[in-house]
């Protein structure tokens, strides 16, 4: 039996939740959320119907009731027990009272613990904080007793307990690892620009497997939200097939048509048609009925949707019907976590086709290349598993020549496609070229590509130039029927 902890994604960590009957330490600093994860765990415990117990010694009853209003909960049927110095306790004649963290003996504080617990007989307890008992102590191996003594009265008298930690022990202090059933540290971080970010792992949890390393976490108004991990399923992958763009000379560069359960990277200058295609793709999901899902880093929704219409391909009446949803990614306010989940949520919705816009937004949210990649790699792999078309835009430095890319994903894409600019007959002009497929067959030719209001238009194979990929090439024949055609 394991007790859910009221936020799916941590219960998804857990693969459940937590055994029942044990003691589990949640550690982190000031300010990561250990307070808001302990009222969810007793909320939920509410919902159940269970008796549920929380021992504050460094927080107010008043400002529990505060944090709880914030994310427009209640606390009512939750017991708080109070252990704060009231108003009256600096006054002389209180200062020996068992309200006074600082002056009371620890074996007084314990014993009105254990009294009211054995008083509500609770099935979920929450202890804030460890760091007032130790004080209390003063003696890491006095310390280290009482824990233990407590850990024993769960034990004989049934409950599942949390008991929260600031993560102010020295190192010497820090045993209370060996005696928890599981520990679950939570962490923030700010970065050089935007909010502060927060993660949380599991660091034991005896007797159970769990998704160990690294989640992204946040506090929104109403709790807590976790974001596992993308971990790829097991089982037979999703049955292969071709999609279509809609235009058959661009499916003829692919050898028929892209994959399902493959990823395609884009890659070229700004403004060479990336986005064109990826859009291309998505509409032709939707008239096959199918949803698709477009998320957009560089871009405003109003501004993809009018240049969209501008090029004869408009995504209006697929995202009125539902077939197509966009969401604009702001990378300076979402963690990579949070943004898998984002994508996850869109596959679970129904989603066969996701297009990425573009991953240099998704590198400004993540500028550890290293942890970029791997990040990638985890959610690639989730998205082949489940059978979806990914397409992702990478645009590189520069317009003409040699064009560095910010980082290196050829070898995670299943298929490469690469885009140029080049110059011919006065005239800046785009080329496209399929530099690999994974997955079969591809056309080795370099076509040109021409944007206009009539749509994405491919033309013949540029046999009469050299140096297309270069940007100024030599010409050496007559011009091919689109280079020629300038209505």
């Amino acid at each position: 039996m394991v007790a859910a902890t009221g936020i799916a994604g941590l219960d998804t960590i857990l693969r459940g939740g937590l055994p029942r009957d044990r003691l589990y330490l949640i550690d982190g600093d000031p300010g990561t959320g250990k307070t808001t994860l302990a009222l969810q765990f007793l909320m939920e415990g509410r919902a159940k119907r269970e008796k549920v117990l929380y021992v504050t010694l460094s927080e107010t009853s008043a400002e529990l009731h505060a944090v709880a209003h914030s994310h427009g909960w209640t606390l009512d049927e939750i017991a708080l027990y109070e252990l704060t110095p009231g108003d009256s306790a600096a006054l002389p004649e209180n200062q020996y009272t068992v309200f006074h963290p600082s002056e009371v003996e620890l074996g007084e504080t314990t014993k009105a613990i254990v009294d009211r617990i054995v008083e509500l007989e609770p099935s979920r307890i929450v202890f804030d904080s460890l760091s007032e008992m130790r004080l209390l102590a003063r003696d890491p191996l006095r310390y280290r007793r009482q824990i233990l003594a407590l850990k024993q009265l769960f034990a004989a008298r049934g409950g599942t307990v949390l008991l929260l930690d600031d993560g102010t022990a020295s190192d010497d202090e820090s045993q209370l690892h060996s005696l928890a059933n599981g520990v679950i540290s939570i962490e923030q971080t700010t970065p050089d620009y935007g909010p502060a970010r927060r993660r949380l792992k599991v660091i034991k949890l005896r007797g159970l497997s769990y998704a160990s390393g690294y989640h992204d976490m946040s506090i929104e108004t109403g709790g807590i939200v976790v974001y596992p991990r993308a971990v790829p399923a097991t089982g037979p992958v999703a049955i292969r097939e071709t999609v279509s763009s809609g235009v058959p000379e661009l499916d003829a560069l692919f050898g028929g048509g892209l994959d399902r359960g493959t990823t395609t990277l884009f890659l070229g200058p700004a403004g060479v048609g990336k986005s064109a295609i990826g859009t291309q793709y998505a509409v032709a999901a939707a008239q096959r009925g199918e949803k698709a899902s477009i998320f957009l880093f560089d871009e405003s929704v109003d501004t993809y949707c009018l240049r969209a219409r501008g090029l004869g391909c408009s995504v209006d009446p697929h995202v009125g019907s539902n077939t197509v949803s966009l969401a604009m990614i702001d990378p300076a306010s979402i963690s990579p976590g949070a943004f898998t989940y984002v994508v996850k949520a869109a596959v679970e919705g129904g989603s066969r086709l996701i297009v990425l816009d573009s991953l240099n937004g998704y590198l400004s949210a993540m500028p550890d290349e290293k942890l970029l990649l791997m990040q990638l790699h985890e959610l690639f792999m989730y998205l082949r598993h489940r059978g979806i078309v990914t397409l992702v835009t990478l645009a590189q430095h520069g317009l003409i020549g040699q064009m560095p890319a910010p980082i290196d994903l050829t070898y995670l894409s299943d298929t490469v496609v690469l885009l140029r600019y080049f110059e011919a007959m006065g005239e800046i002009r785009q080329a496209i070229s399929v530099m690999k497929k994974r997955s079969g067959a591809h056309e080795r030719t370099i076509r040109e590509l021409r944007l206009d209001s009539r749509g994405i238009r491919v033309g013949a194979p540029l046999k009469e130039f050299h140096g297309v990929l270069t940007g100024v090439p030599t010409y050496t024949g007559e011009p091919a029927p689109l280079l020629r055609s300038r209505e």
